[in-house]
Order: C-alpha cells, then structure tokens, then sequence
C-alpha cells in the first residue's frame, strides 16, 4: 500500500531538480569574481565535474536497496555545504572541497529526481511529469543567472539560495517517500545486480542516445559564446546573453510536454522536438546578428527539451524494479558524451575551426533520431 502522497513528493523532486539546475550553473556567473580573489579558482569546474560524476554512479544502487529520503537529505545537505564554502572560503583547498561537495550532492539529486519521478507515476503520466520536473532544472539555473545579472556581490545569491536549500531540507524531513524496491540481500548482492542490467541491450541503446543528447548540451553550452563573437562577431555581452535563450526555451519546451505527448505520442513528440532543434542550429550555422542568435538559441533549447524526459521515462517504464540503478547508468554513459564532445570541440576551437560546433551539433542530432527507434523496439521485447 501507498505511504507517501505523489504530489507532496513530486514537489520534493522539483526542488531537488532546481538545486541542481543552480549546481551546474554556480560557477558560471561568479568565476571570473571568485578568480579575481582566489588565485586558481578556474580549476575549480573540473573538480565539479568529476563530483557530478560520482554523485551519479553513487545514487542508483543506494536508491533502489535503501529507499530515497534519507539520500535525498544527504545530497541536499552536501550541495548546501558546497554553496556556503563558496560564499565563504577563500582559501583554494577549501575551495574544492566546496565544490566537490556542490558538485557530489547535485549528482546525485541529478539522477534520484528523475528515478524518483519514474517511480511514483504510471506510464500515462510519467512522461509529462518528466517533462515539468526537466523545466525545474532550467528554473533553477535561469534564477541563478538572473541574480547574479541583478546583484553584483556573488555573496548575496549563494546566501539567497542557502536559506530556500534550508527550507526544502526541513520539508524533505517531513514528508515521507517510496520505500526501498531490495531490501534483502548484501552489498555485493546490489553490486552484482546493477552490473546485470548492462547485459540489456535496450538501456545500452537508451543510454548512448543519451550520450550525444549530454554531448549537445555540453558542447553548445560550452562554445556557443565563443562561436558567436568569433564566427558571428557578436560582442561579448550579446554572446552571453544567447545562453539565457538557450535555458528559456528549454523550458518552454519542457513544460507542455505533457499535453504534446498525450497528443502525439512520445515517439512522434521526441521527432517534432529533435526537427526544431535541427532547424535551430541550421540558423545557429547562419547567424548574422544578436537577433538571429536568440532565436537560434531559443529553438535548439526547445527542441532538445524532450530527449532526457522521454527517454529516462522510457528507461524507468522498462526497468521498474532497478530503475535507480539504470537511470545511473545511462546519465553517468550520457556524462561520458559530454566530456568527449567537449573534448573535440575545444580541440577544433583551438585550431580556430570554428564550424565544427554546428556540424558536431547536427550530427548528434541525426545520431538520436537514429538511435531512438532501435532502442523502441528493444524495449518492446
């Protein structure tokens, strides 16, 4: 019998999902202060990375043989530490100590938002629902963003977002959430069983769509500032500011998924999304203006807003009993897309190749398309 009230706990992982959203971007805004009073601070987004990626290898097995509550605490707790460090050291060791606590914490929120969702709605709703906590991410990282644009002391916003961290904390440790799924068995018995699932072709399949899906997020958030005062001649605050259309429209396109995929269908939706992204960059390759920029950034951000809901929801119909383990799984797979296009893109940049952004960008796109239905129609056996 159900103990816990789904709405109570969908708003427990939007808010996870928000933390996480100003993880990813917290650096961002404040590095060039930060780097201004603390010598080596640009290092300090590498040892985020590397936190992310042990959040999200860590949380599927806790999840699936302990239940969701007490890691949800932990993670929150964790990413709290990381943004106080940040407002308040100033001393470099700590300062990554900070960050990989920020980085770990946001991790794992990451991944056990999204598996929690997958578990707490049916397949009717679950994509929708997907869909709106996806847009939590872009709230979080927009209103992250537009503190820092409108409080020119980076000390205040992580204050800021402390006391709302505090205040979810407090909520989390009141209501209650889904029980564990395994509950017998040792550790090494948990081990054993997630390593069972990469014996699944169909979350192989599912994972690597979602490889090139990170990869196009990675590489488009990273470069695209570069691209359009380089290939565009934009200047720098124009450049920028394209990002915060990239954020927008993804969550434009995240919050109507739902209504979109009960008319369409999921498949249908994923195609008519992942169109509009192709359309987007196709205007990205042809920018010749600021207001070209925009619009190109709002459409690839539309446009690529479905692929993680959908196909995590997909992952999470398939794989009910482990669906903590297999969500891990396919992000930590898709985080590998992220680093590798990264890696290729800086490279050609370097080299002052400029349009291999876009042509990197469509060929994921295609990638995707391709990848989606082979991996349907493993699902269905």
């Amino acid at each position: 019998m159900k103990q816990y009230n789904t709405t109570a706990v969908f708003v427990a992982a939007c808010a996870g999902m928000a933390f996480f959203g100003v993880t990813m971007l917290s650096l961002g805004p404040i590095l060039g202060q930060l780097n201004q009073v603390v010598t080596g601070a640009t290092s300090l987004p590498s040892t985020m990375s590397i936190g992310i990626i042990v959040g999200t290898i860590l949380f599927g097995p806790i999840v699936d043989r302990f239940g969701y509550k007490w890691l949800t605490i932990i993670a929150s707790v964790l990413a709290l530490g990381g943004i106080l460090g940040l407002a308040e050291f100033t001393a470099i060791g700590w300062l990554h100590g900070s960050i990989a606590c920020l980085g770990l914490g946001g991790g794992i929120l990451n991944g056990l938002t999204n598996a929690l969702v997958a578990d707490i709605y049916d397949d009717d709703k679950r994509a929708g629902r997907m869909g709106v906590l996806g847009a939590f991410y872009c709230i979080g990282a927009l209103l992250w963003t537009l503190l820092n644009v409108f409080i020119a002391d980076f000390h205040l916003p992580l204050y800021a977002v402390s006391v709302v961290m505090v205040g979810f904390i407090i909520y989390f440790c009141i209501i209650d959430f889904p029980q564990a799924k395994t509950q017998s068995g040792n550790a090494m018995d948990s081990v054993k069983q997630s390593l069972q699932l990469l014996q699944y072709p169909v979350l192989i399949l599912f994972a690597v769509a979602l490889f090139f899906q990170s990869g196009f997020e990675g590489a488009s958030g990273s470069f695209s500032v570069e691209f359009f005062k380089n290939q565009c001649l934009l200047d720098a605050k124009s450049a920028t500011l394209a990002m915060t259309w990239f954020t927008i429209g993804m969550a434009l396109g995240r919050f109507p998924l739902g209504k979109i995929t009960a008319m369409a269908g999921e498949k249908k939706t994923l195609y008519i999304y992942l169109t509009i992204a192709l359309a987007g960059v196709i205007l990205f390759t042809l920018c010749m203006g600021a207001a070209m920029a925009y619009m190109a950034m709002t459409l690839i951000g539309f446009g690529v807003g479905a692929t993680y809901p959908v196909v995590l929801n997909y992952i999470g119909g398939t794989f009910r009993q482990q669906s903590g383990t297999a969500i891990s799984l396919a992000i930590f797979i898709a985080l590998l897309g992220q680093y590798t296009f990264n890696a290729i893109v800086g490279k050609a940049f370097s080299a002052e190749q400029f349009l291999t952004l876009p042509y990197m960008l469509i060929g994921a796109l295609v990638m995707i398309m391709i990848l989606v239905p082979i991996s349907l129609h493993f699902s269905k056996k």
